[in-house]
């Protein structure tokens, strides 16, 4: 037979190969299509539409926000027709959330999106969701399932929501430590999950040790990826986090950090202003502070420094803590009386308008139970309620 190419040969035998058709899908179009997979995804483990609402899982949240979107992009129901067989596209988007009423920023929080620098002028574009093999690349992992007994771990995942924002834990980026334990938590793909259970340890195909896990997050489902996979995962995930654990023992720890103050006080403050407001309410407006030295040296000179509301201070209570982390504490007081935080712009002695921190309208009685509260641990089950001045069970 005389030498002949491949494709005289395939014609000889009858054989129609059809060109291969590379992607016509834009950037923009992969990235709508990806973000819908996820709605997709919530939909098969859960049977409805994701919804909006404060007691719904933040995940749930956001992909309500994600297709309330999608349903106002024209170009979304052309290109995700094939795609949405439970016609989730032509239902009727909640009115609980009106993202026409957010701001960009409000917005992107809401998405989960970062900032990259991109068309600042188009709110409406599912930004940085990321194609479906991103997404592979950066899991790793087993494909999920509903998780059947959630309510048991929905607690823990509301608890550690409550300790973040209360500043008892903290998220590191992966990669320092890079054991994986039960009981631990970590932030992988965007989501909150937690290590439920791992299982006997087995030998990897390169001769190394490893484990099947149990991993449950926060939006009901599980997977049993293995624990190289997650450890991959974490790894290769710009925005994959470990979150400490937290220690209640002398204010959260005896291991110093680069804020720690080997011995402390907590100072409270009531002003001496002759502000009207100031001298209305003076007995329940406080300043609450932390020095690693004495106090009378710190409020020294209080008439003339704005933070002290150019005015005397009287020293109400104090007390001392050892070991204690500055930045935490602060924190922690901070969110816990954030809603009632004195609102009150004064000038400084250059005529500077000024609105001093740390200064709150909160009942010398009820800073102290949260301090008890810091001492013994239990300051992440309750928060401050401002109309009825005291702290209350969440």
């Amino acid at each position: 037979m005389a030498d002949i190419n491949d494709d005289e040969l395939l014609d000889a035998l009858g054989v129609e190969v059809a060109p291969l058709k590379a992607s016509s899908r834009t950037p923009r179009e992969e990235r709508i299509i990806a973000g819908f997979e996820d709605i997709l995804c919530f939909h098969q483990a859960y049977g409805r539409a994701p919804q909006h609402g404060e007691g719904r899982d933040i995940f749930e949240r956001l992909y309500a926000v994600r297709l309330d979107q999608l349903r106002k992009l024209p170009e979304a129901h052309t290109l995700l027709a094939g795609l949405d067989a439970p016609g989730l596209l032509s239902g009727v988007a909640s009115i609980a959330v009106d993202v026409d009423d957010l701001d960009e920023d409000a917005l992107l929080a809401e998405l989960g999106i970062g900032d990259e620098p991109i068309d600042q002028n188009d709110i409406t574009v599912l930004r940085h969701v990321r194609s479906n093999v991103e997404k592979r690349a950066a899991e790793e992992v087993a494909d999920r399932t509903r998780c059947t007994d959630f309510e048991k771990f929905q607690p823990l995942f509301e608890q550690i929501e409550r300790e973040l924002k209360s500043g008892l834990r903290k998220t590191l980026r992966f990669g320092r430590d890079t054991s994986i334990a039960s009981g631990n938590y970590f932030v992988v793909g965007g989501q909150l999950a937690y290590v439920a259970e791992v299982g006997d340890t087995i030998k990897a195909p390169n001769g190394e040790s490893d484990a099947r896990l149990r991993v449950i997050y926060a939006n009901g489902t599980e997977s049993n990826l293995l624990r190289r996979s997650l450890q991959r995962a974490l790894y290769k995930d710009d925005t994959g986090r470990r979150l400490t654990d937290h220690d209640m023992g002398p204010l959260f720890g005896d291991t110093p950090e680069p804020d720690d103050i080997e011995t402390g006080t907590i100072y409270v403050l009531r002003s001496l202003s002759s502000n009207p407001f100031v001298t209305e309410h003076r007995e329940l407006i406080h300043k609450i502070g932390v020095t690693g030295g004495s106090v009378e040296t710190r409020i020294a000179g209080a008439e003339k420094d704005a933070t002290y509301l150019l005015a005397g201070v009287e020293v109400v209570a104090t007390y001392k803590l050892h070991n204690l982390n500055r930045v935490r504490l602060e924190n922690i007081f901070h969110h816990l009386f954030g809603a009632a935080q004195l609102d009150l712009t004064i000038e400084d002695r250059f005529g500077h308008p000024v609105k001093p921190r740390e200064w709150f309208l909160v009942p010398l009685h009820v800073i102290d139970e949260a301090v008890q509260r810091i001492r013994d641990g239990s300051i992440i089950d309750v928060i401050y309620d401002p109309e009825t001045a005291r702290l209350i069970s969440q």
